[in-house]
C-alpha cells in the first residue's frame, strides 16, 4: 500500500499586511520618516524670517567670503566711519570710483543705506536692480545709498559695470577690504541701515527684495527718526 504524505496542521505564515511582514513595514516606515525629516531640513529657511527691520530675507543667501567675527556690530551702535587707522599711522580712506573721498560724517542728517557687494557675486548681481530702483525712489526723501565694492582689482572695472547698468548711486571702492572688515561683515551682500544720527538701525546679512529694502529704508528716513537722540559720537 502506497504511503500517504503526513498531514500537517501547521498554519501557513502570512504577512501583517498582504505579503509584507511586520519587520518590512517597520523598515518602510522608518525610511519614509527619515526622508520626511531630510525634506523639511532642506526646505526650511535659515535664520529669522519674521517681520520687522531685523528680519532676514529667506529667499536668498549671502556669498560668504570669510568667517563670522566673534563680536559683530549691533543695532544701536554708532556706525563705523569710512576710514581706518593703519598701523604705520596713516589713514585708509574710502573713495569713490574717481578717487574722491567718501566720508560718513558728511552724510549726517540723512538716511544711509550701506551695501557691501562685488560685481562678480551672483546674489549681489541679482540685487542690483533693486538697489538702483529703490534708491532712486527715496532719493528725494534724503536717502543716500553707498554701495561699497569689496576687494576688486580696479575701480575702472567697477565703473564700467556701473555704466552698463546705469547705476546712479554712490559707489565706494574698498580694494583692501578694510572698511568691509571694520563693519564686521563676512558675506556679500551685507546691508547696514544707518539713521540720520549715525546710529545703526538694522543689519541684514543677505540680499533683500524690494519690499524688504523699503521696510528698512522707511524706518531710517529723517521724517521717521525725528526726535530721536543723536548717537554717542561721530566718525569720518
Amino acid at each position: 500500500m502506497t504511503e500517504r504524505p503526513e498531514f500537517s496542521h501547521r498554519r501557513e505564515r502570512h504577512g501583517v499586511v498582504g505579503p509584507f511582514s511586520g519587520r518590512q513595514l517597520v523598515f518602510v516606515f522608518v525610511a519614509v520618516l527619515m526622508a520626511g525629516v531630510v525634506l523639511i531640513g532642506i526646505t526650511t529657511p535659515l535664520g529669522n524670517t519674521g517681520d520687522g527691520p531685523a528680519a532676514v530675507d529667506p529667499k536668498a543667501t549671502a556669498y560668504l567670503i570669510s568667517s563670522p567675527p566673534p563680536v559683530g556690530l549691533k543695532v544701536g551702535d554708532t556706525a563705523p566711519g569710512f576710514s581706518v587707522a593703519n598701523a604705520d599711522g596713516s589713514t585708509y580712506q574710502l573713495t569713490d570710483l574717481t578717487g574722491a573721498p567718501i566720508r560718513l560724517i558728511d552724510l549726517r542728517g540723512k538716511a544711509v543705506w550701506v551695501n557691501f557687494w562685488t560685481t562678480w557675486c551672483p546674489p549681489c548681481q541679482s540685487e542690483v536692480p533693486i538697489l538702483r530702483d529703490v534708491s532712486a525712489k527715496y532719493k528725494d526723501q534724503r536717502l543716500v545709498l553707498v554701495a561699497i565694492s569689496v576687494q576688486e582689482t580696479d575701480p575702472a572695472d567697477v565703473a564700467a559695470y556701473a555704466a552698463r547698468y546705469q547705476l546712479g548711486y554712490t559707489i565706494g571702492f574698498d580694494g583692501t577690504g578694510q572698511i568691509f572688515h571694520a563693519y564686521k561683515a563676512y558675506g556679500l551682500p551685507t546691508q547696514v541701515f544707518i539713521d540720520p544720527n549715525g546710529v545703526i538701525a538694522s543689519i541684514v546679512a543677505s540680499p533683500l527684495d524690494e519690499a524688504g529694502a523699503e521696510t528698512h529704508i522707511r524706518a531710517i528716513l529723517p521724517t521717521a527718526t525725528a526726535g530721536r537722540g543723536a548717537g554717542p559720537g561721530a566718525r569720518p
